[in-house]
């Protein structure tokens, strides 16, 4: 009896349903963000969720994808991203997407809110090939107009006090008065509220450049109240780094916030040197208890506007104001007369035109477009934003290779592009561009991690997910973990790379399998489903109205 007894409990158990879940990963190598030693397991996920993790083959799914073994993580952060006026053309963020991207982080010293009828006036007068109508005023409604709108990645975005000052004081060179202060952290404040994750500088560029370290330590603080960062391209980047690294820091500590430093590098030959101070800097702070850390993108060469070589007195009130300055022939005279490169010109190469008829210099050295001009590189370079009535986007080829192994191997470093999120067709290849857009972050982990072996796969992962989500301070993104929600990479370690190059960048990378956002799969045996699961992803501050 006690025999049958067993037989009938052993019937039992085993007719016991085995939960179903919608989407099982099965056999992957578990990579789950923590930097720690992968596993084999299987993924679980349910509508926008990881359901549950465990034993290789132990789940039952509706959908079933095997992954024998190839490498699972959490999808990707990328700090810096420039998608803000790509995704509205093209929402699928593919160049992004083909290397693990699920979140787009925006809004480096400038935003795209909040917005009044003169900057909405500028920002569609300012448009190069892709044309938009400004349907929004706040940061968050841009943001909430980007997901309604149709995403494939998550996006979030800093408030850029470039926009804060420009909203409230236009673009002029001047400390803010007290009324003015007091409007500009009133801004802040209403983007923390609607989700931003932090204010952010760009101390290059006019307006942002014209703020002080008081303004931005009282504008920090705001943020900080709200539990958001203080991020910065640094005022300088070359010959005055390491007192800009003093000026962050200091912001940093004044403030009681978070901050980081944009795209950290030395820039230029002579400079190369003091990246190592740079770092000892940083790390003097972090070892005191500050809360300091840096992004990097993972190539030697920047890329940005070719005016910075500009003198101040030229670039004053932005690029509409230079222009007009330089239209007149006794200016145009004294800017090349007083111009003296910060890049030599042999290392400034030319990607971006807004006329069509100068395009035929994209892809040539500054120097070599002097030649065929029969002009001087400095008669040359002004000449060009003359005619182009821009700007004009550049590759500054300026940074060490060996300095960006340093970069990489820092505990502390996340990842960025600096650079929108294309297709590698139709309007985004009337233009060249950084090959940063198609390989930052596939370098991590091929180049960085299999290749040179400067960091394990795992801690190269880390710094791709978790880490810049816990700065960011983001609920339940950057890790593989039940309850997180559901953004996930399959890749082979064996097969990523990145085939973009400086002379042929709008090349996929490579080895990409599976991508997942909030549990829909975007990315399908390497190529793109066309789904658009992206969301507004908020800022710790974010009060629901």
């Amino acid at each position: 009896m006690r025999a049958l007894s067993i037989l009938i409990l052993i019937f039992l158990v085993g007719c016991q349903s085995v939960p179903t879940y919608d989407i099982v990963l099965i056999d992957g190598m578990v990579y789950d963000g923590s930097g720690e030693t992968p596993y084999r397991a299987d993924i679980a996920i349910n509508a926008d969720t990881i359901a549950a993790v465990g034993p290789a083959n132990s789940f039952k799914g509706k959908q079933e994808i095997q992954i024998n073994g190839k490498a699972v993580a959490p999808g990707f952060i990328n700090m810096l991203s420039w998608a803000n006026v790509s995704l509205l053309e093209d929402g699928r963020s593919q160049s992004d997407i083909r290397q693990g991207v699920t979140l787009e982080v925006l809004g480096e010293g400038h935003s795209m809110g909040p917005l009044n009828d003169e900057m909405k006036s500028e920002m569609k007068n300012g448009q190069g090939d892709i044309k938009f109508d400004v349907k929004w005023t706040t940061l968050g409604e841009y943001l909430q107009y980007l997901e309604e709108k149709g995403i494939s990645t998550n996006v979030a975005s800093f408030v850029g006090n470039g926009t804060l000052r420009q909203h409230v004081i236009g673009y002029e060179n001047r400390p803010a008065t007290a009324a003015e202060l007091e409007a500009m952290k009133e801004l802040t404040q209403q983007a923390m509220e609607e989700g931003a994750v932090g204010i952010s500088s760009s101390l290059l560029y006019a307006p942002s450049m014209y703020a002080d370290t008081n303004e931005l330590i009282a504008l920090a603080k705001v943020a900080g109240e709200a539990d958001g960062m203080y991020i910065s391209h640094i005022r300088n980047e070359g010959d005055e780094l390491l007192e800009s690294i003093d000026e962050l820091i200091k912001i940093g500590k004044e403030a009681d916030v978070h901050a980081e430093v944009y795209h950290l590098k030395a820039s230029a030959k002579q400079n190369w040197h003091k990246l190592d101070s740079a770092i000892s800097k940083i790390e003097a702070a972090r070892n005191s208890g500050q809360k300091v850390t840096a992004d990097i993108y993972t190539y030697n060469a920047s890329s940005t506007g070719l005016h910075v070589q500009l003198p101040d007195w030229v670039r004053e009130g932005g690029i509409a104001a230079m222009l007009v300055r330089l239209g007149d022939n006794g200016n145009r005279k004294r800017a090349i007369d007083e111009l003296e490169f910060r890049n030599s010109p042999e290392t400034i190469l030319l990607v971006g035109f807004r006329t069509e008829e100068l395009r035929n210099y994209i892809g040539k050295y500054l120097t070599e477009v002097a030649d065929i001009l029969g002009k001087s590189p400095e008669e040359t370079l002004v000449d060009l934003i003359i005619a182009d009535g821009s700007r004009i986007q550049v590759v500054y080829f300026s940074m060490s290779e060996e300095n960006i192994k340093k970069k990489v191997a820092l505990p502390w470093v996340s990842f960025c592009s600096d650079a929108g999120s294309y297709t590698n067709e139709g309007v985004f290849i009337k233009q060249s561009t950084h090959p940063r857009a198609y390989g930052s972050f596939i370098r991590v982990l091929g180049k960085f991690s299999r290749d040179e072996n400067i960091i394990s796969l795992a801690e190269g992962i880390r710094r791709l997910s978790a880490f810049p989500a816990e700065n960011l301070k983001l609920k339940k993104r950057g890790k593989l973990r039940e309850g997180y929600f559901a953004d996930v990479v399959v890749f082979d370690p064996e097969e990523v790379r990145d085939k973009a190059t400086f002379t042929d960048p709008h090349q996929y990378a490579e080895g990409i399998l599976h991508v997942f956002v909030n549990g829909t799969q975007v990315l399908k045996d390497g190529e793109h489903t066309n789904a658009l699961p992206g969301r507004f992803v908020k800022g710790p501050g974010y009060k629901e109205k």
